[in-house]
């Protein structure tokens, strides 16, 4: 679990391909203090499991599925990764709940000075647009960030210049890829209606063959 409030940005030392598993290899300071084999690290909001220590950083797996649809196998090495190591018992709660486990890959549409801070446009798939509500918390990245507006083609977030300086999403241009999980507490909501639904047997195709 983590909170979304980045303590280092990292580097890709090395990214190999072996069949399904990708071993990945990041260079790290911070994030490394107290860190052990097993340890739960957040990279670019995916959570990997450090399999090797080595002296400039950590080693972890990934499958090849989890690398696709995070887009962490479009990294190279050199590319900055925003990270976070497990939050501890200890830990104040500055940002929100991610766990690592990224929903999709979105698109950064631009971002635009407002009012002293910014305001990044991000697209997604409509079939997200239920995850996501105004004044509600996104992972971007593995960034915490506020939704400032919310439509069906995807929604923007607001930014302070010190989450631009301290994280990657200032290196991002308009068309770049970012890893976006959505709330938990929103997902089980929906998923309660859903199921709600589905036990009443009510669904589109119940209401289209009732005239609805």
């Amino acid at each position: 679990m983590f909170t979304g409030i980045v303590e280092e940005v990292g580097r890709i030392a090395r990214i190999d391909r072996r069949g399904q598993k990708i071993e990945v290899e990041v260079a790290a300071e911070k994030v490394m203090e107290g860190t052990q084999i097993g340890d739960s690290i957040s990279t670019n909001g995916v959570c990997l499991t450090v399999t090797r220590i080595t002296e400039s950083g950590f080693c972890a797996d990934m499958m090849t599925v989890t690398a696709k649809k995070s887009g962490l196998d479009r990294l190279a090495s050199g590319s900055r990764v925003n990270l976070e190591r497990a939050l501890l018992p200890t830990t104040r709660m500055g940002g929100h709940i991610l766990q690592g486990h990224v929903d999709t890959r979105g698109k950064l549409a631009g971002i635009e000075p407002d009012e002293g801070g910014y305001i990044m446009s991000i697209e997604v798939e409509e079939r997200y647009f239920p995850y996501y509500v105004p004044q509600g918390s996104v992972g971007l990245n593995g960034v915490s960030l506020t939704v400032a507006r919310a439509g069906r083609a995807g929604f923007s977030v607001s930014l302070i210049p010190e989450t631009l300086r301290s994280t990657n999403l200032g290196d991002l241009k308009a068309g770049d890829a970012l890893t976006v999980e959505f709330d938990i507490v929103g997902k089980y909501i929906l998923r309660q209606q859903e199921w709600e639904e589905e036990s009443k047997g009510i669904d589109l195709d119940f209401l289209r063959k009732n005239g609805f």
